[in-house]
């Protein structure tokens, strides 16, 4: 199993490292989708309110992120029935008067193979368009365009490319009610999903050109906040029924949870917000890393029991072994990885797919 290619990314830079040693950051980037544990705090009224598609773009501010996963399904020239999941990641670091860097991550488990592969890359930009309108970045060969949920991905590594374009079914969710979070000292966030977007395209695997489509998810989040949490589970969860769920929680350096968020997207679009004293996450399983050392859980039981929502789901991984090693880019290891998902939804069957991130269990 190709557990890493480096080819694209050289030895961390004195910029870099300036980068990340700038305003007290904790000497990494987080990989995750989300943030640590919210404060509550009034939100600062002067703080505008996300528009689209102005808000889609590069802003200006401490950190940033656009963060793609999905499951690909594809059948070759014999019948063969091919099932990808696949991450695509791209940050944006901007720290004093430094140009901004671009740290960027690429994943693809090939189920069908039993293998996970990923490459990582990084880029400084002295020049940037700030004031453009949707999502136009390029990290080396690797670029993320959008506009008004119509976005189109392109990335490649050794034995795999992927050219997607992908249609949101959604608007976008604004989390915790209007997309702003505020973290007091810590800086405050904008945050914002797409969950279910139709994805069509092409992966070249291993020399055989693929047309591939399936469903993926999309997170966007930007301010000037620094990410101070100690680790976090991430889920995000697509029903078969069109409906979504996200969950996060918060660890801190004891492993003891300190935070809870999770919602719930209907078919229509639809965001609640469900209380933590509504939801249970039980690991049934881990996994040891031979490359790190590193037990991460693997598998997981989840009860919401609420008003809005009765579920009982299991989530297990479609590959026990999806870590990144990626120290080069940001400084840090982490897990993320395709899941399949069964269960009960309001007392019926239902069954869907996801993806889970893991941070912070080599602490």
């Amino acid at each position: 199993m190709n557990k890493q290619n480096l080819s694209r990314v050289s030895s961390c830079s004195l910029l870099f490292l300036l980068l990340l040693s700038a305003c007290s950051f904790p000497g990494q980037i987080s990989t995750s989708a989300q943030l640590p544990s919210v404060i509550q705090k009034q939100v600062n009224p002067e703080l505008p309110a996300i528009s689209f598609p102005r808000d889609e773009g590069v802003h200006n501010d401490l950190t940033e992120w656009w963060y793609y996963t999905g499951h690909l399904e594809a059948t070759d020239t014999v019948g063969k029935q091919h099932h990808y999941g696949f991450e695509f990641v791209i940050f944006r670091v901007s720290r004093s008067d430094l140009p901004p860097v671009y740290p960027a991550h690429f994943a693809i488990s090939d189920i069908t193979r039993d293998e996970f592969h990923y490459d990582q890359n990084r880029v400084t930009k002295v020049k940037e368009d700030i004031a453009s309108k949707g999502i136009d970045i390029q990290v080396g060969n690797w670029s993320m365009q959008g506009l008004n949920g119509h976005d189109h991905l392109v990335a490649a590594m050794k034995d795999y490319t992927m050219n997607l374009s992908l249609t949101a079914n959604k608007p976008p969710v604004l989390h915790n009610g209007n997309g702003l979070i505020t973290y007091g000292l810590a800086g405050f966030s904008y945050y914002y999903s797409r969950t279910h977007m139709q994805v069509a395209g092409s992966i070249i695997d291993h020399d055989q050109a693929l047309h591939v489509t399936g469903l993926a998810w999309m997170d966007h989040q930007w301010g000037n906040f620094l990410t101070l949490g100690s680790g976090w589970d991430w889920y995000s969860i697509q029903l078969k029924n069109s409906t979504e769920m996200m969950i996060y929680i918060i660890r801190d350096s004891s492993g003891a949870v300190i935070s809870t968020y999770a919602s719930y997207i209907d078919a229509t679009g639809k965001d609640v917000i469900l209380s933590p004293t509504e939801i249970h996450v039980k690991a049934i399983d881990t996994w040891f890393s031979k490359m790190t050392g590193i037990t991460y859980p693997s598998g997981w039981h989840l009860d919401v029991n609420s008003s809005q929502l009765q579920a009982t789901l299991t989530v297990k991984p479609l590959l026990k072994d999806q870590e990144l090693i990626v120290k080069p880019s940001t400084g840090n290891i982490y897990w993320e990885g395709a899941v399949n998902v069964q269960g009960k939804l309001g007392g019926s069957a239902i069954d869907g797919q996801g993806y889970v991130e893991l941070t912070g269990y080599s602490r």
